[in-house]
């Protein structure tokens, strides 16, 4: 469908789950798309590393998108970028931070030059199409975190991206309450806005309360060698731990390429420009124990991270009993095994556990309750649109935005189309909104044939049937019958031959006949063995 004369809004992605935020402007025949992100992959997807939104939708009508603007430089944000951003074939915009690590993605996947990325280096609207854009500097856990307006013909929207509200930031000079205030007096029609935190009945809190509280614990463990791990897009936890690795005369240690290339980006843009010089591993493990402060990646238990392999002892920086680890960051949903595998080899080692649980030392990027009340007060929307969160966090906001007094709250997930004006606003349709999933070097749907038998296997393992002449062969893999395979071998080729044997006259020649038989016979015996389900291939080899 093309926009008539109406405003729409329709999400893509991020709307009844958390991260890749994939969200769309309607308006006077064209579509505007904000954010461009990806998620990562959990057990569902077995052997998939990156999810993405499924663009088909705008992809059908690129012809009709006048650009791509990006509130941020956070993975769910911007992480799908580089896989879409040539078949889409539209500029992109950002503010300088933001760019310079799209530009890197670019460059890694040979994309640069090739594709039309813009930085916006100013807070002054500009014209894309229908649609006149203007940043808004917000608090966030990343440098640059920024809202956008977007204006219409038919009304002003505010869309949040990630945000929190920090009157001491450490990075950047968010927007202040009276300068929202002026935007809210000159009328919003809809607050498009985060709803992740939002059963959190405080704010989200200050970078500058995990200062005190990072310098603090710190400087409790003298003699120690100390380990802090954290996201390494948190440019200004890295502007805080380096002011506590000076403050309590420690030399600061970086471990894990992500914050390498994050110093790097924040350093060219202006960021992090009196961070204590780093010291190379070797001279880390040189130093006595309690002066240096090492920051490491892999807080969320990624396998092949810094803090993972110290975890297991194969890392360059090595731990001993006695040692602390500080988890900087909160548990994301979903990697609480991956986290505790960790901590738990980390305790097994006799090394000193601390999360935010214990002690101040991290704080949300996203706004609590309070931050959300008072964003509402400024801006006094029309209309609340709850976005990036799951649908319980949506749900919950929508009732909460009603209850502070905004006139109208829309709920809507991935695919609706929803009205925005003229007219009572509400949703009107539906279109597609799938995922899709980088399997090896290769995009497919995620509801695809190859993910849907991979988590069969997965499951049920598998089972090979090799037939020539009279002779069966069978061969399983994944099946729990260790002790037991042999005996289960011969008695599947007896089951085999028998189904075979029943079979005449034309049906015996059949080759599709013989191949189900042999299959049913195969996956019954394995049933019965094991009480799994395999996965049966069958080779007929005398044919």
């Amino acid at each position: 469908m093309k926009p008539g004369n109406e405003l729409i809004f329709c999400a893509l992605g991020g709307s009844g789950e958390i991260g890749m935020n994939v969200n769309l402007y309607g308006c006077d025949g064209k579509w505007l798309m904000v954010d461009l992100g990806m998620t990562f992959s959990g057990q569902e997807y077995p052997g998939v590393d990156l999810v993405f939104a499924d663009l088909e939708f705008i992809e059908d009508r690129k012809a009709d998108l006048v650009g791509i603007v990006l509130t941020h430089a956070h993975e769910d944000h911007i992480g799908a970028v580089p896989y879409f951003a040539e078949e889409l074939g539209v500029p992109f915009y950002a503010t300088p931070f933001t760019a310079k690590l799209v530009a890197a993605k670019l460059e890694e996947a040979g994309l640069l030059g090739k594709v039309d990325l813009r930085v916006i280096d100013h807070l002054e609207p500009f014209e894309l199409g229908h649609f006149t854009v203007q940043y808004v500097p917000l608090a966030h856990s990343i440098a640059e975190g920024n809202a956008v307006i977007v204006d219409t013909p038919y009304g002003r929207i505010f869309h949040t991206g990630d945000w929190k509200i920090d009157e001491d930031p450490q990075i950047g000079v968010p927007t202040t309450a009276e300068e929202l205030c002026a935007i809210g007096d000159t009328g919003v029609l809809a607050l498009v806005c985060d709803s992740t935190n939002v059963f959190n009945p405080e704010n989200s809190g200050s970078e500058g309360e995990v200062y005190r509280g990072l310098l603090e614990e710190v400087a409790k463990h003298k003699g120690r060698r100390v380990v802090v791990t954290t996201f390494a897009s948190n440019v200004a936890r890295l502007q805080t731990l380096g002011e506590v690795a000076r403050a309590t005369g420690r030399k600061l240690c970086v471990a894990g390429r992500s914050l390498d290339r994050m110093i790097g980006a924040s350093q060219a843009s202006g960021y992090l420009e009196h961070l204590p010089e780093t010291v190379d591993f070797g001279r880390a493990m040189d130093l006595p124990r309690g002066e240096v402060l090492i920051v490491a990646t892999g807080g969320q238990g990624e396998p092949r991270a810094a803090m993972s392999r110290m975890a297991e002892g194969n890392h360059q920086l090595s731990l001993e009993a006695g040692d602390v680890v500080l988890f900087s960051s909160r548990q994301i949903p979903g990697n609480e095994i991956a986290i505790g595998r960790i901590q738990n080899r980390l305790a097994e080692r006799d090394i000193e556990i601390v999360t935010d649980r214990q002690s101040p030392i991290h704080v949300s990027g996203h706004p609590g309750r309070p931050d959300l009340q008072a964003l509402y007060g400024w801006l006094r929307p029309e209309i609340l649109i709850p976005v990036h969160g799951e649908i319980r966090h949506m749900r919950e906001q929508s009732r909460f935005g009603l209850a502070c007094g905004i006139p109208k709250a829309i709920n809507q997930k991935n695919g609706d189309l929803v009205r925005l004006a003229p007219g009572k606003p509400g949703k009107f349709g539906e279109v597609r909104a799938g995922r899709l999933i980088l399997d090896g070097d290769i995009i497919a749907p995620a509801d695809g044939e190859a993910m849907v038998m991979r988590r069969r296997l997965a499951h049920n393992g598998f089972l090979t049937v090799a037939i020539a002449g009279s002779r069966i062969e069978i061969a399983g893999v994944g099946l729990p019958l260790d002790e037991d395979y042999d005996a289960f071998c011969e008695e599947a080729r007896e089951d085999v031959a028998q189904a075979l044997g029943k079979l005449k006259g034309k049906v015996a020649q059949d080759r599709e006949a013989r191949i189900e038989a042999a299959r049913l016979a195969a996956r019954r015996a394995a049933t019965r063995w094991s009480g799994k389900k395999p996965q049966v291939q069958v080779l007929l080899l005398d044919d």
